[in-house]
């Protein structure tokens, strides 16, 4: 049963969690204290519903607390977006220099690109795009979608790619709605990780579009209060972060560190009264913590 409700004692979260990195046949004891306890204590300060996902790549480690639970995706889903469009542009039935004309009216709540472009001469798909991955431009990412073939058209591609969870079945900003329990615009931390995968170190995308979206995740302008708040400045950080009701919060990553494989991690807090900043500084701690769990072993 896919669980929806903040679980109700200490005791029933733990029987949730997979204590540290592991390989399908081996579990590695770390040294430190680690993601569980801290994410716990988390959950426990925030009273918050959380889950996260990480896969080391390259040795095909990995951890997961509350992993398979679903939770609205939020932004997050606008890397899904843009990589459906690069899939067409792969298959030759799209080009990202063709140009989108919109008006005022087209305009959704929160578009601090889009708002500067109205008429005129529009924007590219390109130019879109980057304005969707960059400063999460909610009128953007409409437009890219209606150039997709509609919310379906995301949810569509991940089926194509393996995913069976994730799905996005709405517009922005009504996607954000994130109301307990409904299955609506919502993935796993473990599918989320796992389609990133394929996007990135995949063949699902052409290198030329895989290098484009790394190149998008790397341009977030929005996102340092999270990851980047958390792990060392020596790591290259690409990521998509979001935000919605019922205190949502999140964060789809991956990660470089300087002497380590590739990390992919994704966060996701929903169904908490904390704050913004709070919410913003528990992915930071969560960030620290797995960069420390990454280079201890």
């Amino acid at each position: 049963m896919i669980l929806f409700k903040k679980q109700l004692t200490y005791t029933i979260g733990l029987l949730c969690i997979v204590l540290t990195f592991s390989t399908p046949c081996q579990v590695h004891a770390g040294n430190h204290p680690g993601l569980t306890e801290t994410i716990q204590q988390i959950e426990k300060n925030l009273d918050a519903r959380i889950g996260v996902a990480v896969y080391e790549e390259g040795t095909g480690r990995n951890w997961q607390y509350h992993a398979d639970d679903r939770f609205p995706m939020s932004s997050t889903f606008k890397t899904l977006a843009c990589s459906t469009l690069l899939s067409r542009v792969d298959a030759g039935q799209e080009k990202l220099d063709r140009s989108v004309v919109f008006e005022e009216k087209d305009l959704v709540t929160y578009s601090p690109v889009t708002k500067t472009r109205v008429g005129a001469s529009g924007m590219s798909l390109s130019e879109l795009c980057e304005a969707t991955m960059s400063m999460s431009d909610n009128s953007a990412a409409n437009f890219i979608l209606r150039n997709i073939g509609g919310p379906e058209a995301v949810t569509t591609f991940v089926r194509s790619v393996g995913d069976t969870i994730t799905r996005l079945d709405r517009w922005e900003p009504d996607l954000n709605e994130a109301t307990p329990g409904d299955v609506r615009d919502t993935t796993t931390p473990n599918a989320m990780v796992q389609t990133l995968k394929s996007l990135v170190f995949g063949d699902t995308l052409n290198l030329r579009s895989r290098e484009q979206l790394i190149n998008w995740l790397k341009g977030n302008k929005v996102g340092d209060a999270l990851f980047r708040a958390g792990v060392p400045s020596t790591w290259v950080v690409a990521d998509k972060t979001g935000a919605g009701g019922h205190g949502s919060r999140s964060i789809a990553a991956i990660m470089w560190p300087p002497k380590s494989q590739p990390i992919i991690a994704t966060v996701y807090i929903t169904e908490t009264e904390a704050t913004f900043d709070a919410r913003n500084a528990a992915i930071a701690e969560i960030g620290e913590v797995i960069a420390r769990e990454v280079t201890s072993q």
